[in-house]
């Protein structure tokens, strides 16, 4: 029996896994183990999609969050490798760009443990953000490159690495949208409690340090979704951080008394929103692709993006938040925007490739 260890510690993480999970548990001779950091431990954040998603429970929890991220990821790097160490897997498979995603790359590696990395080869080129820098090295560290895009497999042969080792499955985040999107309709859930009709209303997320960490730039968003919401209702679930700082600023009020400012939503509400959205508004780089897969236009709040084949087809616009103006600019300009009609992530089936070629390598 091949044993694989996957470390998981974000929502996002969750999601993905969640297809992946699913998979590998219907592959002959393949046991996982699920490790869960507790980068995400908000109830809503982490808990909720467990269920919803109807994933087991993590055999292992190590309630790490908080702190710097050197010292988060330090810490969860000592706890993964007892884990490893215990456990003694044939494959530690990890996702995304986070802390979690690195810390259990870099534990497999010194322990001699192939990695598997899922939604390996993004780049944004930007190293200011940590998550370029996890992306960059769990890549380094991996032997199995799980790659959802013609430009990640580009990127990774530009930097050296073995064509071998690049295996261009499409993206789970596509799996999951054609999975779970259709649970979802416009006329109950969290729509139906906010009082909103479909396509009456955007949605917004922001939680990247880059823009939260910045009181330039999150008081811009802050005064742009402030204007839009005179135009058409904004829906904005918050992130933790997101919450504790705006209202550091004094500003959480503000938003509350013209927005509907909502806490994280569990992973069903959260598809419907943006299924049912005239437009969404984020920094968050999976949300950028679920607008996508939902056929909604989106403003993403950064300098670059990962997915730079949705701005190449106009699904997607940047705009750097300097200002309140050029990021209420951009939102109503893209109101009623349509991209062109691409397919850059592949047939819906990622999963099973990526189990396949685990239970047949591990």
């Amino acid at each position: 029996m091949k044993k694989i260890v996957t470390v998981l510690g974000a929502r996002p993480q969750f999601i993905k896994a969640s297809v992946v999970s699913d998979a590998l548990a219907r592959t002959s001779g393949v046991r996982e183990v699920v490790v869960h950091t507790g980068q995400h431990f908000d109830a809503n954040m982490s808990d909720v999609f467990f269920t919803e998603l109807g994933m087991a429970q993590p055999a292992h929890q190590l309630d790490i969050h908080g702190g710097s991220h050197g010292e988060m990821t330090g810490r969860m790097l000592i706890e993964v490798e007892k884990v490893l160490l215990a456990e003694k897997p044939d494959v530690v498979l990890v996702y995304g760009d986070t802390n979690s995603t690195l810390a259990g790359a870099l534990a497999a590696a010194k322990l001699h443990i192939p990695v598997a990395h899922v939604e390996a080869g993004l780049r944004s080129f930007n190293m200011r953000m940590p998550e370029e820098i996890n992306r960059i090295l769990t890549d380094r560290l991996s032997r199995w490159l799980f790659v959802p895009t013609d430009a990640a497999v580009g990127n990774l042969l530009h930097e050296g690495v073995p064509r071998g080792q690049i295996e261009q499955v499409g993206d789970v985040m596509y799996d999951v949208a054609l999975h779970h999107g259709a649970r979802v309709t416009p006329e109950t859930g969290l729509l139906a409690r906010l009082g909103l009709g479909g396509k009456r209303y955007l949605l917004a997320t922001v939680h990247r340090a880059e823009n939260t960490d910045d009181p330039v730039r999150l008081r811009a968003i802050a005064d742009a979704m402030a204007r839009v919401g005179e135009t058409m209702p904004v829906v904005w679930p918050m992130h933790p951080r997101t919450t504790a700082i705006l209202e550091g600023m004094g500003q959480l009020q503000r938003l509350r008394d013209v927005l509907n400012v909502l806490p994280p939503l569990g992973y069903l509400d959260m598809v419907q929103m943006e299924k049912y959205a005239a437009l969404i508004v984020t920094d968050s780089g999976g949300v950028q692709k679920e607008a996508f897969f939902c056929g909604v236009p989106c403003v993403t709040l950064r300098d670059e993006t990962e997915w730079v084949e949705l701005v190449d087809a106009g699904w997607n616009r940047l705009v750097t938040p300097g200002n309140a103006d050029d990021v209420a600019q951009a939102v109503l300009g893209a109101l009623g925007s349509r991209g062109k009609d691409v397919r850059p992530y592949g047939d819906g089936k990622a999963a099973v490739a990526i189990a396949a070629t685990l239970g047949a390598q591990a």
